[in-house]
């Protein structure tokens, strides 16, 4: 069992501390949040939490600073997530601090994480110049946001969610952008672009853009909101493949985009988008 949520420095005033220190990662054990949705031992699904750090910086040896864009990868079946402001606080701990090269700051950005997760995480740091992080995506697919329903429900409802039977078989990419839950600890908003691929009986948009803006009132973090909405649909719709990608607007210079699919090996296309 892993410490307590409030023992973290979210919600709490904290000093920024600018040479490093990996002290500063707090984990967060995931089969908390799981055992809600009834996952107590093999996973339902494969995926990735791919975090973008947009405000990583050090010293080189003649005391130049360095920036650079980084990408994080943390898989899903890790014991752990870090919780992000001190994810951010850590990378703060970057600063002032002396590194030979980039790869060395990879090398320890991957000790560190890999140490915390308790499985490997994948790092990929890019000079600005360089970095495909920054190019914002077209997006494919049918965007839900126009249909004009009526919402009344502002908490998770699964039984939002239906198909239509009469439709047959069909392959689908959904998106919207009206995704909000709120941190569990701060209740600030979280917002986010939800996109939703999958093979099966046809689900009803308009009442899954009602499920997806259902969560409007929930707390939680954004890793857990993913696999809520993956899980509900999968039970809900029971569709023959599935992938569900969250892009969350970044806080303090970090965003966080979880991946779940029924498919292992399978990454997601889209990248950074327009609010990021």
């Amino acid at each position: 069992m892993g410490p307590s949520v409030l023992a973290s420095p979210l919600g709490h005033k904290t000093d920024y501390v600018s040479s490093y220190d990996a002290s500063l990662l707090f984990p967060i054990l995931r089969q908390t949040s799981r055992e809600i949705l009834g996952i107590r031992s093999a996973l339902p699904f494969f995926g990735y939490d791919i975090w973008t750090g947009y405000e990583l910086s050090w010293l080189n040896p003649s005391g130049m600073p360095q920036v650079a864009a980084a990408e994080f990868i943390f898989p899903c079946d890790s014991d752990f997530i870090v919780e992000s402001k001190s994810f951010k606080l850590y990378l703060n701990s970057f600063n002032q601090t002396v590194f030979n090269s980039y790869a060395e700051v990879t090398e320890c950005l991957k000790r560190d994480l890999s140490l915390v997760a308790g499985v490997a995480v994948s790092v990929n740091l890019q000079q600005l110049h360089e970095s495909l992080l920054l190019i914002n995506q077209i997006v494919m697919g049918v965007c839900l946001d126009s249909l004009d329903i009526v919402v009344n429900n502002y908490h998770p409802d699964p039984t939002l969610l239906t198909v239509d039977v009469t439709d047959g078989v069909v392959e689908e990419q959904l998106y919207s952008h009206l995704l909000k839950s709120n941190c569990p600890v701060t209740g600030q908003p979280d917002w986010a672009s939800l996109f939703i691929n999958y093979s099966g009986q046809k689900i009803d948009h308009e009442n899954l853009l009602r499920y997806i803006i259902s969560f409007r009132e929930h707390q939680d973090f954004h890793e857990h909101c993913v696999e809520r909405i993956f899980v509900d649909i999968l039970d809900r719709c029971k569709p023959d493949s599935l992938s569900v990608y969250a892009r969350y607007t970044r806080r303090g210079g970090l965003d966080i985009n979880p991946f779940r699919s029924t498919q292992e090996g399978v990454r997601p296309s889209v990248g950074r988008l327009l609010r990021q």
